[in-house]
C-alpha cells in the first residue's frame, strides 16, 4: 500500500509533467499543496466521479487557480473523466484542461477561477446556498443536505480586496461548513511576499469572526488532518487553515523561489525532481498502478451518493412535496404555473399603464414574485430601499436563521456579485444582486467571470443615468451601459417602463446559461400603450413600439428613459405630417441575436434618416443608425443638478430629438 506521500507525489509528477509538456503554466503551487489535497480527497471530501453533480456532493474550489494542474491531477487519479490524454493537452485548444479550471469544460470543477480572490468568495456563496437549502428541506428526521465547501486560496487571493469583502461577510454569517486552506508558501510573482505582505493573517481572520487553525505544516499530513477535523467539528464559524508550505516542493533548485510560480521547470529540474521525490519512472505521466488503485474513488463515491439516495428515497416517502420542490430547485426548472403568473403579471402592468420609476416597478414585480419563486435570495451593497430591492415580504438571513430570502451584503458589491455567482452555481438558488449602475465597476470584474461561467447571475443597477440628478458625476452613469455591453454573454436590460420591465425580469429568470442586468431609472418614466404582438416582441431585444400611419420617413431608436423622449418628438413631428416609427431597444444583445430578417424588419434597410438617444456615451450606436446618422447621448461627465435640469443641459431632450430627425430626413 503506497504511504501518504507517495500519493501526493503523484499529484506532483502529473503537474509538472503536464506544465512541462505545455511549457506552459504554474507548477509552484500543485507542488506545495500536494500533500493538503491529498488528505483532502483521500479523508474527507464526499465526491462521485461517477456522477460529479450529485446534489449533495462537498464542494471544492481553487481560487488559486494558476495551480489547476492541481485539480486536474486529483480528478483523473480518483476517477474523474479526464484521461490521461487530457492532462497531456494541458493547456490546449479545446482541452478538458485549460490554463484556469473552468466549469463548463471539466467534469468535477464547480467554479471558473483565476482572477485571485474570486473563487474564495465563489466559495462564500456556496456555502450560503447550502445553509440556505438545509435551513429550507431538512427536517429532524431525514437530512438531505449537508455537505462542506472546501477552498484552496494563496497569498494573491488574500491580498485582493474581494477577500475581505467575503470573508468579513462569511464571519458575519457564522457559515460554520466552509473551509479554507491558505497556502502560506511565501512567494508571488515578484519575489518574497515579506516586502509587500506583512498582514497577521490569522488575525485579521479571527477578527471576521472565523475559527482560525494556525501553523499548520502544509507537508506533514498528520498535521493536515487534525487541522480538518478541528474545522469539521466547529458548527458556527467558518476556518481557515493557516498552512506553511514550500512552493515547488520537491524541485531542488526552484522550489521555495518566484521562479517555480509561473513557469515550467525545465527538463533538467524535472529529472531532479524525480530523483528528490524518489520517483523511479522517467516516463512522463507514468503513474504505477498501485497509486492508481489507492486514489480511485468510483466505488467509494458510489457508495456515498448510493447511501445519500437511499436517504432521499425515505425523504420522498415521508415528505413528497418537499422532495418534488427540491428537485425542481436543484434542476433549475421553473414552477409549473410560471408563465401563467408572468404573462398574469404583465397584463396587470399593461393595463395600470402607470408612470413610475422602472426601479418602483421592479420592486413590484419582485413583491409579486417572491412567493412564486422559492428560489429567489435577492440582496443589496447597503442600498436596498434605493435600488427597490426590500420587496414585500423580505426576510434577511442570519448567523441564526437561513430560512430567509434576503441578504444585507453590506458596501461589498465587488464580493457580493462573485457570491451571487457562487449562489447560482450551487444550483437550487436564484440570485439577485443590487447596487447603483455607477458602483457596477466596483464589482466589473465578477460580472465578466459570472458571464464566463454562465451562471444565471441577476444585477440590479438602479440610478442608471444622469437622470439620478443631484449627486453629481461621482454617482451619475456615463459609460457604464456602454462598457456593460462589451462583456460577451452579459445581458444588459434597459427597459423603457413597467411592462419592459416586466418582461426583462421574466427574460433574466428563465435564462440558463448567463447572467442579465437590469438597468433601472430612478426618475418616473411614462407608460407606453402596446398591443398583445408589441408586448411579445419585447422578449427579442428590439422592437417597434410606435408606428406612423402613413410612411417610414426615419427611424429614431432609444433605450429606458429615452423612449418617452423619443416618443414625444415623433408626436411633434406627425402633427406636421412626418412620419417616424419608434424602436424600443431594452436589450441590444438579444436583439442582436434575432435572425437577420427580424433586424432588418424593425430597422428596415432602405430607412436611412436614423437617430438613436441614450443617455450614456454614443459609441456602440453607428451600428443602428449607420456612419451617417445622429446619436443624442452624452460624451461627458454629468454634474449635481436636478435630474430634468442634467438632461437639459446635456441636450439630451425631445426637442432635441425631433430637430435631430428633421435634419436627418432632410439629408436623406
Amino acid at each position: 500500500m503506497p504511504d501518504r506521500r507517495e500519493l501526493a507525489n503523484a499529484i506532483r509528477i502529473l503537474a509538472m509533467d503536464a506544465v512541462q509538456q505545455a511549457n506552459s503554466g504554474h507548477p509552484g503551487m500543485p507542488m506545495g499543496m500536494a500533500d493538503i489535497a491529498e488528505v483532502l480527497c483521500n479523508d474527507f471530501i464526499r465526491l462521485n466521479p461517477a456522477n460529479p453533480d450529485w446534489p449533495d456532493r462537498d464542494r471544492f474550489i481553487l481560487s488559486n487557480g494558476h495551480g489547476s494542474m492541481l485539480q486536474y491531477a486529483v480528478l483523473h487519479l480518483t476517477g474523474h473523466d479526464v484521461s490521461l490524454d487530457d492532462l497531456r493537452n494541458f493547456r490546449q485548444l479545446h482541452s478538458k484542461t485549460p490554463g484556469h479550471p473552468e466549469n463548463f469544460m471539466t467534469p468535477g470543477v464547480e467554479t471558473t477561477t483565476g482572477p485571485l480572490g474570486q473563487g474564495l468568495a465563489n466559495a462564500v456563496g456556496m456555502a450560503i446556498a447550502e445553509a440556505a437549502l438545509a435551513a429550507r428541506f431538512n427536517h429532524d428526521d431525514i437530512t438531505i443536505v449537508d455537505h462542506h465547501t472546501y477552498c484552496f486560496a494563496g497569498d494573491g487571493c488574500l491580498m485582493e480586496g474581494i477577500s475581505h469583502e467575503a470573508c468579513s461577510l462569511a464571519g458575519t454569517l457564522g457559515l460554520g461548513k466552509l473551509v479554507v486552506f491558505y497556502d502560506d508558501n511565501g512567494i508571488s510573482i515578484d519575489g518574497r511576499t515579506r516586502n509587500w505582505f506583512t498582514d497577521d493573517t490569522p488575525d485579521r481572520f479571527e477578527a471576521y469572526g472565523w475559527q482560525v487553525v494556525r501553523n499548520v505544516d502544509g507537508h506533514d499530513s498528520g498535521e493536515i488532518r487534525k487541522a480538518l477535523e478541528t474545522a469539521r467539528k466547529e458548527k458556527r464559524r467558518p476556518t481557515l487553515i493557516c498552512c506553511k508550505t514550500v512552493i515547488g516542493w520537491g524541485a531542488p533548485n526552484k522550489k521555495d523561489t518566484a521562479g517555480v510560480h509561473g513557469a515550467a521547470l525545465g527538463d533538467d529540474e524535472v529529472a531532479a525532481a524525480r530523483a528528490e521525490l524518489g520517483w523511479q519512472d522517467a516516463t512522463r505521466f507514468a503513474i504505477p498502478d498501485a497509486l492508481y488503485e489507492a486514489w480511485d474513488k468510483r466505488e467509494a463515491g458510489n457508495a456515498l451518493e448510493g447511501e445519500w439516495l437511499d436517504r432521499f428515497e425515505a425523504y420522498e416517502a415521508q415528505y413528497p412535496e418537499d422532495a418534488v420542490e427540491f428537485q425542481r430547485r436543484m434542476a433549475g426548472k421553473l414552477p409549473e404555473n410560471w408563465h401563467a403568473v408572468v404573462d398574469d403579471l404583465i397584463a396587470s402592468q399593461q393595463q395600470a399603464g402607470t408612470t413610475t420609476a422602472t426601479r418602483k416597478s421592479s420592486k413590484a414585480i419582485l413583491s409579486a414574485l417572491a412567493g412564486q419563486l422559492p428560489e429567489l435570495l435577492g440582496g443589496s451593497a447597503d442600498l436596498s430601499g434605493s435600488n427597490g430591492t426590500d420587496f414585500d415580504g423580505h426576510r434577511a438571513i442570519n448567523a441564526n436563521d437561513f430560512s430567509g430570502n434576503y441578504i444585507y451584503y453590506g458596501v461589498r458589491e465587488f464580493a457580493m456579485t462573485a457570491i451571487g455567482t457562487g449562489l447560482a452555481l450551487h444550483g437550487g438558488i436564484l440570485p439577485f444582486t443590487a447596487t447603483f449602475l455607477v458602483f457596477s465597476d466596483y464589482a466589473r470584474n465578477a460580472v465578466r467571470m459570472a458571464a464566463i461561467t454562465g451562471a444565471r447571475n441577476i444585477l440590479v443597477y438602479t440610478h442608471d443615468s444622469i437622470g439620478l440628478g443631484e449627486d453629481g458625476p461621482t454617482h451619475q452613469p456615463v459609460e457604464h451601459l456602454a462598457s456593460l455591453r462589451l462583456i460577451p454573454n452579459l445581458h444588459v436590460w434597459r427597459p423603457a417602463d413597467g411592462v419592459e420591465t416586466t418582461v426583462a425580469w421574466r427574460a433574466a429568470i428563465e435564462r440558463r446559461d448567463g447572467p442579465s442586468a437590469l438597468a433601472l431609472t430612478r426618475q418616473n418614466v411614462a407608460h407606453n400603450e402596446r398591443t398583445a404582438e408589441q408586448v411579445a416582441a419585447i422578449a427579442r431585444g428590439g422592437y417597434i413600439l410606435h408606428e406612423p400611419q402613413d410612411r417610414v420617413q426615419a427611424l429614431v431608436i432609444a433605450t429606458g428613459s429615452e423612449v418617452e423622449l423619443a416618443v414625444a418628438a415623433v408626436h411633434e413631428l406627425a402633427a406636421d405630417g412626418v412620419g417616424v416609427r419608434v424602436v424600443s431597444l431594452p436589450c441590444v444583445e438579444l436583439f442582436l441575436q434575432q435572425k437577420q430578417a427580424y433586424r432588418d424588419q424593425v430597422l428596415p434597410p432602405d430607412v436611412t434618416a436614423r437617430v438613436a438617444v441614450e443617455a450614456g456615451v454614443t459609441d456602440g450606436w453607428h451600428r443602428f443608425v449607420g456612419a451617417n446618422g445622429t446619436i443624442i447621448g452624452i460624451d461627458q461627465f454629468g454634474a449635481s443638478a436636478p435630474g430634468a435640469d442634467v438632461f437639459e443641459a446635456s441636450g439630451i431632450t425631445a426637442a432635441a430629438v425631433a430637430r435631430a430627425l428633421r435634419q436627418q430626413i432632410d439629408a436623406a
